[in-house]
């Protein structure tokens, strides 16, 4: 733009000129496409998270399920003090922590909690990896695939399903699988009352150190009795 001053030869003014306009027409374009791909990742999103609520109408306990793991996350974050960035990734990646329970057999939805056949176990156990294959190439979520992934992982290293342990472990999903332990233990299923939060604050003790990470469990007890339950 300075080259476009009086004290430039014409033709110098003309040429600053039209690279100007070229520029202006470029962040534009820019500006567009990032909008347009913000736009997309919304609907992506949406979509995806239609997948996940659609597991209600297979499973009466799954439903509300995401929801309410996916804010009990957010909360132990921002208790945590991870930064908004990762509060996000880490709440979306609650919503969708079951996705992958999209490919159970009609037979695993209609099964009484008991879970004693070696095929129904191992179908089970395989939903984080099929959550994992469903999510990993929408860049955009970053690391919530990984937390989808090994939400049921163990710090003593007996989770799936790949072994991991202690601190290999992402943080968000160290965060989901407290959050969505107590949300389990605490919904009303056909097989099982509810257990009261005082009740799964127990449980969740007793699991610190082999299955759960302590200090997080800690952190999740005094977030739920200053904050309240989820419902």
């Amino acid at each position: 733009m300075e080259l476009t001053g009086p004290e430039y030869p014409e033709d110098v003014r003309e040429l600053a000129e039209a690279v100007s306009v070229m520029m202006v027409r470029i962040e534009a374009r820019e500006l567009h496409l990032e909008q347009l791909n913000e736009r997309i990742k919304y609907n992506t999103l949406n979509t995806v998270t239609a997948v996940a609520d659609a597991l209600g109408a297979r499973d009466a306990y799954t439903e509300g399920h995401g929801e309410r793991v996916g804010a009990y996350a957010e909360r132990l974050a921002r208790r945590l003090g991870l930064d908004d960035l990762k509060v996000e990734q880490v709440r979306v990646a609650g919503i969708l922590h079951d996705i992958g329970k999209i490919g159970f057999s009609d037979q695993v939805f209609s099964s009484d909690g008991t879970a004693d056949n070696a095929d129904l176990l191992l179908e089970i156990r395989s939903h984080p990896q099929w959550g994992y294959d469903i999510l990993r190439n929408l860049d955009f979520l970053g690391p919530a695939v990984d937390f989808v992934y090994g939400h049921h992982e163990r710090i003593d290293g007996r989770g799936y399903p790949r072994g991991l342990s202690g601190e290999n472990i992402p943080l968000g999903a160290r965060i989901l699988a407290v959050a969505d332990c107590f949300d389990a233990m605490t919904t009303n299923r056909p097989y099982q009352r509810g257990r009261t939060p005082q009740e799964a604050f127990g449980i969740l003790c007793e699991l610190a150190g082999s299955a759960l990470d302590p200090d997080i469990v800690e952190a999740f007890i005094e977030e739920v009795e200053s904050g309240g339950m989820e419902e």
